[in-house]
């Protein structure tokens, strides 16, 4: 087996020949076939020494848009001759950062003003007494976030600020992006790798900017989205539920758009009519009145219609307002902010334009004030092995009262359940979630936690296994209000429970007794069995509301790891931060 080192076009010297024959020698046929299927695969090439134009770029994402932008940063650098890596925050190894040469951090916020699940310990270590100096270190900060909530990239701000008190030398501006983040961060990402090459010396020419969506295998995606058809709308709960639940299957035939569990779908609602017109008559313009968007012109109609958010206010919303109409609005002081948040909740445009009537605003004007509407991201439901050419959505309905008793409702899901004509095509894309999928090896356990419409990306977890013939352990917690009326997908999941897919349900109705039980109640009652569960490795899944659910099951959490694991608070809340590293404990929330 050793003849080909007699090869006469072997580079080998003859110790070289002598020790790799004693060591082949000593294999067994699998071993054999093992080293050579590693020597055969393709290896990594080693990057060229660039000198002082070393690269990395940091990233916490929550569901993958800054995970993505951070490799379409690392690629644009390589365009222009930095050697440039893009890593996790969580798989980051924190003693190396006093050692960079030039850092880039592209991160999300989270809820209000936290951390996105893999950032969170990276954000403690460097707010913490390890963190280093970081003298002669260059750095640049892209943040994602949101308008509508009062901590608008709170996190990216924390990096940006912390990395100057550690002494870090900032090369380019921080840039702060909204939902619609596609032009501000290309923009970021030009310009930061200009000035940060200035800084380093040299020019390797000009390196392509492009989006994460470029490199998609259909046409279709955030920019240009597929227009599907509704194949079917359902309502999932039975008749006296306060609650509307909608099951809801589209087409994506011909799309070329493929998903994986734990991904979303990005829906482009149209405001409802009525917002629009009244919008319109308030300010006495003219619908076909022309505005420019960006590099794009629309008639006001258009623009108001399917082109602008109308329908939730922001603080830079009420600011711009102000400014441009001349109105006195008396909510934008620091000490009004509880005020300004009650104020926002639930209003639109229209009430902003009644109780702050404008001085003068213009069809343009009004245009300026406001962003672009970004579409609304749903749970994928369905595993695309089960239901090929189809994804489904499992959508609250949301409506409300205001104070003087006017309905008004949630924009998209009003739009799906409300205002889509028979022949309707719906504006979708595929958002994909590295940070929420199932497990590698099909026969790991996994824990599911979703009450309400949560329950969505645990309904296309379970369709995958079974596609699949996965043999892992599978258990779901499910909460809602009542057992009659609002078990989501019941039928569903009794049937897996009679076939052995899912092994263990546990349910929570929280207003079907006087005490109110919730899922969270569920898990400490069963925690013996939970902590056998992860010390058996498996994965635990949370998907719904952020604010009180999963802060309330990530709580359960420790608690059952410190009662069943017999560990200090300590000790049990870093089991969890492990498990999370490990990527054994993924949270879809919202």
């Amino acid at each position: 087996m050793n003849d080909f080192l007699n090869d006469a076009d072997s580079p080998l010297t003859d110790e070289q020949k002598s020790r790799l024959s004693e060591t082949l020698n000593l294999l067994d046929t699998k071993q054999l076939h093992w080293l050579g299927a590693k020597l055969a695969a393709p290896q990594e090439a080693v990057p060229a020494s660039t000198g002082g134009k070393k690269l990395t770029i940091l990233y916490g994402s929550q569901t993958g848009n800054a995970e993505g932008l951070a490799e379409a940063t690392a690629e644009s650098a390589r365009g222009k001759g930095f050697e440039a890596t893009a890593v996790c925050m969580s798989d980051y190894n924190v003693s190396k950062l006093k050692k960079e040469q030039n850092v880039f951090v592209v991160c999300s916020t989270h809820g209000e003003g936290e951390p996105p699940d893999t950032a969170i310990e990276f954000h403690e270590f460097v707010h913490g007494k390890r963190a280093p100096k970081m003298a002669g270190i260059n750095f640049s900060v892209l943040a994602l976030g949101d308008t509508s909530y009062e901590f608008y990239c709170k996190t990216g701000a924390d990096f940006d600020e912390q990395f100057e008190k550690l002494g870090g030398t900032r090369v380019a501006e921080r840039v702060d992006c909204d939902l619609d983040y596609d032009d501000p961060a290309a923009a970021w990402i030009e310009d930061a790798l200009k000035k940060l090459e200035t800084a380093v010396g040299g020019s390797g020419g000009t390196a392509v900017v492009t989006t994460p969506a470029a490199a998609s295998t259909s046409q279709y995606n955030k920019k240009n989205p597929f227009p599907a058809e509704v194949l079917e709308s359902i309502l999932l709960n039975g008749r006296g539920s306060d609650k509307e639940t909608l099951h809801i299957e589209i087409s994506l035939e011909d799309s070329g758009l493929v998903y994986e569990p734990g991904d979303a779908i990005g829906v482009y609602p149209t405001n409802a009519p009525h917002i629009v017109n009244e919008t319109i008559e308030l300010l006495s313009l003219a619908p076909d009145s022309q505005v420019q968007i960006g590099d794009d012109s629309a008639s006001l109609l258009e623009a108001l219609s399917h082109r602008l958010e109308i329908t939730i206010l922001t603080k830079p919303l009420i600011a711009k307002y102000a400014q441009a109409s001349g109105a006195t609005v008396d909510l934008l002081s620091d000490d009004k902010k509880e005020l300004l948040k009650e104020y926002i909740e639930g209003r639109d445009i229209r009430d902003l334009i009644k109780d702050y009537p404008p001085k003068e605003l213009s069809a343009q004007a009004l245009a300026d004030c406001l962003r672009k509407l970004p579409a609304r991201l749903y749970s994928i439901a369905s595993s695309l092995e089960a239901h090929p050419d189809e994804v489904h959505l499992t959508v609250g309905v949301v409506r409300y009262q205001l104070e003087d008793g006017e309905e008004r409702g949630g924009l998209c899901s009003t739009y799906l359940s409300d205002r889509l004509d028979e022949d309707a095509k719906v504006p979708v894309y595929v958002d994909k979630n590295k940070n929420f999928k199932l497990p590698g090896d099909g026969d790991t356990p996994m824990i599911m936690i979703g009450p309400g419409t949560g329950i969505a990306p645990f309904r296309a977890f379970i369709e995958e296994r079974e596609a699949a013939g996965s043999q892992g352990a599978n258990w779901l917690l499910f909460g809602d209000q009542h057992f009659d009326t609002d078990f989501l997908y019941q039928a569903e999941w009794l049937k897996y429970h009679k076939n052995g897919l899912l092994d263990q349900i546990d349910v929570a109705f929280s207003r079907d007794q006087d005490e109110k039980i919730y899922v969270q109640h569920r898990m400490l009652e069963k925690s013996q069995t939970f902590y056998k569960w992860l010390e058996e490795g498996a994965y635990v899944y949370v998907c719904g509301d952020e604010s009180r659910m999963a802060h309330d099951v990530h709580t359960a959490l420790i608690e059952i790891v410190q009662k069943e694991g017999g560990k200090s608070e300590d000790e049990a809340a870093a089991y969890v931060k492990q498990l999370q590293k490990d990527k054994r404990y993924q949270r879809d929330v919202y």
